[in-house]
């Protein structure tokens, strides 16, 4: 079972695992209120799965973490591969295999290397990364697991990306926690035969 159910992976299956609340995918079923909030997620992502089939029992919740996240995704300033590497290194954080298994696809497909993916999976270091990559990996992992950012990183991404950058990395590495968050409390689990955290 993934994230938070992590330690039920030998006795259920797959296919035996639900969620532990309905997913609200079907506009069709939901009140006028959900409607609109599932309007705006579909209309910035093509659809509404996953954590957003969750967050639309809070429609407002919804509605809200739709807008920061696509702009955080799609708008931000940061580098598509160093967003995805602070984004997977935060669902590392999270042991969640849902987050995990989309956004290892994306880093994929943005130009994030093997090895760099490896590193977060396996919680390695990152000295045989580049700067950028080893820099964002860092950043997460110190916010997350230490619950600050040493000097020294905090100089590094902020010289890489400027004082926006510095705030707009900060938020998507909280904005996928709390992602991450949704997920494990409601134990979605991803599609079959997606990648999975060692």
């Amino acid at each position: 079972m993934a994230c938070a159910g992590r330690e039920f992976t030998r006795v259920f299956s797959q296919e035996d695992v639900l969620a532990r609340l309905p997913e609200l995918s079907d506009r069709a079923t939901l009140s006028t209120e959900a409607r609109i909030a599932f309007d705006a997620v579909a209309g910035s992502r093509g659809g509404v799965r996953g954590p957003f089939a969750m967050l639309l029992h809070s429609p407002e919740v919804a509605e809200r973490a739709a807008h920061l996240g696509a702009y955080l995704r799609f708008g931000s300033q940061i580098p598509d591969a160093e967003r995805e590497l602070a984004i997977i290194t935060t669902a590392r954080s999270f042991d969640c295999d849902y987050e995990w298994s989309a956004h290892v696809r994306i880093a994929r497909e943005v130009g994030v290397g093997e090895d760099a993916i490896s590193a977060i999976a396996n919680r390695e270091p990152t000295d045989a990364l580049s700067a950028e990559q080893s820099t964002v990996i860092e950043f997460a992992r110190e916010l997350l697991e230490k619950k600050r950012v040493s000097g020294p990183v905090f100089e590094r991404v902020r010289e890489r990306f400027g004082d926006g950058g510095v705030i707009e990395l900060t938020a998507t590495v909280g904005y996928y926690a709390m992602i991450a968050c949704v997920l494990n409390a409601t134990e979605i689990e991803p599609p079959a035969g997606s990648p999975q955290l060692p």
